[in-house]
């Protein structure tokens, strides 16, 4: 979701064996000098899933890849914990210069070398704003369909050109002259700027900045195959030589039984990983058990989706997610109609679902987790949230009645819905439980459809009518400031849109958005889409996702991020005494 304001970075935290500095979201356990000696290794469980290396795919968003990777594959920004992008001078620099266009000129490290040995360079760049422009498309049955599966073409759609001679340092990126982009600092960022000699060389393309600049369709469609499945991570069967490191740590392995393992990346050019070997326990791991045998250090996971997880001796923190828990819907099938979504949602209970799930452990008067989510897209805690929550109120508690009405009016009496999520998930089962039993009274009969190897992709195949997730569905952690994947989730054709909601209105106020600040114009649109989104109905907002974000004893420096990037975000900086 996104929060408008001043857009304040905040240092991150460099740690030393004795001092650190305090963030605002700085709630893990920091050790003093101690005489105990450091472990080499550190256990991570996250309710993410490593499904693809590449972030910047629709699969990568949902999956969580920005948790599990953002010390791995660098890029100019990363997401800091406070949801912020935060620079990564290690990687490069970024700058914006004067022009009639907006223009912003990126240098990456002279010492920038992939773990392969091959060096970083604009090559990559080019490619990342290739796959994520929309520009490059193939015919399909009703129309120019993307050749390139991506999460979001959000500000690289705004791009005009990247100026990369092939294998430079060097970039100048230059923006349509009708266009700007505020949050330009979201662009080819950690997790999301994949090696582009990894696709090039798979793809049989022997220069991928000729073929991007020439257009050449053939090249492009060979590109955009592997793009959109090569990086993809299946237990047991990793080719490694396809996931080169650009950053503290590489993949060395990734099974059911020993986890994502990764390890210290001797190519990395900046200050060497504290701890050498990180195992990463994702969503499907028992994560009861590894917490049990001691298996596990750092805990990040969705509040209550693991009941009874045993973290005595831990430093335990909830903490409000800047994502989104909430339902998309279908816009086919039972959901055909928005009069059809608006009854469904009349039954849906938000103010109990909040009451009973959404704020474990703590009671926050304002801003995140204070109460049921009224918008989808403007943060909680920003100025402008109170300006979006008014068509909200008749979805608050619940209204069978108005259900039952509603859905006969528009054809659809007594439904059946399908609600997919990904399973182990006791919170989620439960959020199911709740609104079957609240929309019995409505004639609508709620089947939980969750599984353990559910994807999003199930809504626009008709195997379900809504999924159960965070912000664009979602499994994990998920969420940021500016919020860029919460407006992708809702614009016609982006890939996270896994409901294919679709209106021409709502996309030229995210465009607007993105290039003015102005208060009144922000507090206007803001106003304008959300009443839109409660007439429309493409998603029910339910509350702000608690995370349950703890940190063993030993354990240093760890820092808790309710966002996308996890509590991983500054994992190359953790040490375990014992």
């Amino acid at each position: 979701m996104r929060r408008r304001g001043s857009d304040r970075v905040r240092r991150t935290l460099r740690r030393t064996f004795c001092a650190v500095a305090a963030g605002a979201l700085l709630t893990g356990v920091v050790a003093g000098c101690s005489s105990k000696n450091q472990v080499p290794s550190i256990g991570y469980a996250v309710d993410a899933m490593p499904v693809t290396y590449n972030g910047g795919s629709s699969a990568g968003v949902a999956g969580g890849s920005s948790a599990l990777f953002a010390r791995v594959l660098t890029g100019f920004f990363y997401t800091g914990p406070n949801g912020q992008p935060v620079a990564d001078t290690d990687f490069g620099t970024a700058n914006e210069v004067a022009g009639e266009a907006q223009t912003v000129r990126y240098r990456l490290s002279r010492d920038g070398v992939y773990s392969d040995g091959v060096a970083t360079s604009c090559d990559d760049m080019v490619l990342e704003w290739a796959a994520r422009s929309g520009r490059f498309t193939k015919p399909g049955p009703n129309g120019p369909v993307p050749l390139f599966d991506a999460a979001s073409t959000t500000g690289y759609s705004d791009i005009e050109r990247v100026e990369c001679q092939p294998g430079s340092k060097d970039a100048t990126v230059v923006f349509r002259p009708d266009h700007r982009f505020l949050e330009w600092k979201t662009l080819f960022n950690a997790g999301d700027l994949m090696p582009a000699h990894i696709a090039a060389k798979a793809a049989g393309v022997p220069n991928v900045v000729a073929a991007v600049q020439s257009g050449d369709q053939a090249a492009m469609e060979r590109l955009a195959k592997f793009w959109n499945t090569g990086w993809n991570l299946k237990s047991g069967e990793l080719d490694t030589d396809l996931l080169p490191s650009s950053g503290p740590y590489r993949i060395d392995s990734y099974s059911d039984g020993d986890g994502l393992v990764l390890v210290k990346n001797d190519e990395w050019w900046g200050n060497k990983p504290a701890t050498p070997r990180i195992v990463v326990w994702p969503k499907t791991a028992d994560l009861k058990q590894k917490v049990s045998d001691n298996s596990v250090e750092v805990v990040d996971v969705g509040a209550g989706s693991v009941p009874e997880l045993g973290l005595d001796g831990f430093t335990v923190n909830q903490i409000p997610g800047r994502g989104a828990e909430q339902l998309t819907l279908s816009t086919t099938g039972v959901f055909a109609s928005a009069q059809a979504r608006r009854g469904f949602a009349l039954c849906v209970p938000r103010q109990a679902l909040f009451d009973e799930l959404g704020h474990p452990g703590y009671d926050n008067e304002s801003g995140l987790g204070s109460g049921p989510l009224n918008s989808r897209t403007t943060q909680a805690d920003s100025l402008f949230y109170s300006a979006t929550t008014g068509p909200a109120d008749k979805y608050r508690n619940g209204d069978p009645a108005g259900a039952r009405q509603a859905l006969e009016a528009a054809g659809v009496a007594s439904p059946t819905i399908r609600i997919g999520y990904r399973t182990p998930d006791d919170r989620r089962a439960r959020t199911v439980t709740m609104i079957a039993d609240a929309c019995k009274a409505a004639g609508v009969n709620v089947v939980d459809a969750g599984k353990t190897d559910f994807s999003p992709t199930e809504l626009g195949a008709g195997t379900v009518d809504a999924v159960l997730g965070g912000t664009a569905a979602a499994v994990g952690p998920s969420g940021s400031l500016p919020g860029i994947e919460a407006t992708a989730a809702l614009r016609t054709g982006e890939g996270v849109n896994f409901g294919h909601f679709g209106n021409g209105r709502y996309d030229a106020i995210s465009d607007q958005l993105a290039a003015d600040d102005t208060s009144a114009t922000v507090s206007s649109l803001d106003s304008e889409a959300e009443n839109l989104l409660w007439d429309e109905m493409p998603s029910i907002p339910l509350f702000n996702t608690p995370r349950t974000i703890a940190f063993g004893k030993g354990m240093e420096n760890g820092v808790a991020s309710p966002t996308k990037a996890g509590a991983g975000w500054n994992m190359d900086r953790w040490v375990l005494r014992r």
